[in-house]
Order: C-alpha cells, then structure tokens, then sequence
C-alpha cells in the first residue's frame, strides 16, 4: 500500500512539471527568436524594400507592438492550440507541422529499429565472449560509429550505394513524377497500403533504406555500449556469482538472470533516442533531401519565420517532454525503487 502510494505520488509530480516545462520552453523560444540577428520582414520583402511597405508588412505580421503584448499573445494562441500563421506562405503552423512531422517519425521509427537490433546484437555478443575478438571488434565499432560525423557518413553512403553501385535512390521521399497517395495517415507506406498502391509502396522503401540505415548505424554504437557496459555491470553482482556456484550455464546465466537486469537503464536510452529522432536528425535530413520537420526548422530558421520554428520547436518539446516522462513513470512502475 505504501509502495502504491509513492508511486502515485511521484506520478503526480511528474505530470504537474510537465506544462512548467513547456511554458520555460516555449518562453525561451520566443525571446531566443527575437534577440537573434536578422529581421522577418527583411528575409520576406528583401533589404531594398521601401520603408512604407516594411512598415505596413511589420504591421501585418503583428511585430510592431510591444515585446511584452506579443508575448502575451503568443502564449494566449499556444493555450488555445493556435500556432500561428507562417509568415512567408500564410500556411497555418499545424498544416505545415502535420506534412512534416510524419516524415520525420517514419524515419525514426525504422532508425531505432535499425539501431536496436544492431546495436543490442553487437552488445550482447560482446558480454558472452568479454575481451575476445567480437567484444574488441563491438567496442572499435561503438567508438567508430559515435564519432562519424553524420553528414560525411551519410554522404558516404550515398556515394557508394546510390552513386557507385546504383542500388537505391540518393534522396527524397518519392521519385519525381510519382504522386503520393491521399494522406489518412501521413506515414507513407502505411497510406500506400491502405490505397493499395504497390509501386508507391515499394518506391518509397527505397527512397527510406539509406536514411534509416544511416541514422541506425549512427545510433548502433551508443546502444551497442549501453548493453554491454550494464551486462558487464550486473555479471559482476553477488546474485550471479550465486548462480554460477549452482552450475547454471553462461548462455542461461545472461538470457535468464542478467540481461532482464539491464533492461531498466536501455529504457531509459531507448526513450530517450525515440523522442529526440522524433524532431528529426537535421543533417541527417538536409544530406538527403527527406522532408521532415528538421528540414523544415531549418528553412523556417533561414526565413526568420518566427511563427513556424515556434510552433515546431513547441511541437518537438511537447513530444520530448511527454515521452521522457512517461519512460520516467514506467521505470518506476517497474522499479518502485525510483520513485524514492
């Protein structure tokens, strides 16, 4: 009863930090977007605009009234789950958000996948043989993969496997000239299947092989080293040396008795990885071409688009902030130990 208790209790905490920290998030965007170089009006007229069109477009947009009441404005809009207008194409901030977020999320998706089988396959393949050839080889290729940098890698890639050997496309989502099918989901290979559009279906599994692989690779290492740092960890508690006096084998001894141990801390690093790809990895985007919401930060950044990097970086901090905490509370659903 007492455990349930704290537990509840630690929930709730959790839960009450959570628009705390969207509001400091939101607040530090907004006054990060207004003290940095460059001015919207000038990315959208251009600098040789005359003064009467700057002023009447600064009027416009709502940038002549004071700091404080834009302010005010701008968090009354995020309460009442207004993002805004873009400044450059007058497009609503969730119309643009919603065609990009699921890019990038389809991305991730398959990224952690990639990462997960890699880089716990490597890990654990490691922990069975420690300091043997495998293990020297997982170790060489978590360091390896942590420091490519991920533009080079991805440009590697794609010279290799799309220029080279002409195996898959070098960028993109689609081919040019095949036109998407109609967007139930946003995820496109689910809405290919859906309207049963094979060719659609296949071309873009294609178009996602390399970015996914890429990122995956990229990401393998840190997964890879998380699992084989915590196994070793665990071999070395009292409980398995118990087991080992009581003759269980190797094999039974890591898939039985320590690798459920480990699972805790690669929850909290799985968690965390999801809902950081979830904003996209930018270079990863921009090296190919994969319209998802990075790419689409980094235009808006570029134009000065206040209204769209505020409502995508409020977007991508809500998603972070909720999956973190609900990795939080599942550990400690599963560990009461932590909520202590």
């Amino acid at each position: 009863m007492a455990i349930k208790k704290e537990l509840f209790k630690y929930t709730l905490s959790r839960l009450a930090l959570l628009p705390i920290m969207l509001w400091i998030i939101s607040s530090l965007v907004f006054i990060l977007l207004r003290i940095a170089p460059g001015d919207p009006v000038d990315a959208i007229l251009g600098t040789r605009a005359n003064e009467f069109a700057r002023e009447s477009l600064r009027m416009k947009l709502g940038l002549d009234k004071p700091l404080i009441n834009q302010y005010l404005e701008y968090i009354n809009h995020l309460l009442h789950g207004n993002l805004g207008i873009s400044l450059n194409t007058q497009e609503p901030v969730k119309v643009i958000i919603s065609k990009a977020l699921p890019a990038s999320m389809e991305l991730a998706i398959f990224a952690i996948l990639i990462a997960s089988l890699v880089g716990y396959l490597i890990g654990f393949l490691g922990a069975v043989k420690p300091e043997g050839k495998i293990d020297f080889l997982g170790r060489l290729f978590g360091i390896a993969t942590y420091a490519l940098p991920p533009f080079w890698a991805a440009m590697l890639i794609q010279i290799i496997f799309a220029v080279l050997l002409g195996w898959l496309p070098i960028g993109g989502r689609l081919p040019p000239g095949l036109s998407p099918p109609p967007p139930f989901t946003g995820f496109l290979l689910l809405d290919s299947l859906l309207n049963n559009k094979i060719e659609i279906f296949v071309s873009s599994f294609k178009h996602l092989i390399l970015p996914s692989l890429t990122l995956g690779i990229l990401l393998s290492g840190i997964f890879s080293r998380s699992l084989r740092l915590n196994l070793e960890e665990v071999l070395k508690k009292d409980y398995i040396e118990a087991a080992k006096s009581r003759g269980i084998n190797e094999t039974r001894l890591l898939v039985r008795h320590a690798l459920p141990n480990t699972l805790l801390p690669l929850l909290t690093i799985t968690g965390l990885t999801v809902s950081s790809l979830i904003g996209g990895a930018l270079l990863i985007e921009i090296t190919f071409s994969w319209p998802g919401i990075a790419l689409g930060l980094q235009e808006a950044i570029n134009q000065r688009d206040y209204a769209v990097v505020q409502g995508i970086v409020v977007v991508i901090s809500s998603l972070v902030v909720i999956i973190s905490v609900v990795v939080d509370i599942a550990i400690a659903y599963i560990d009461p130990r932590v909520s202590y």
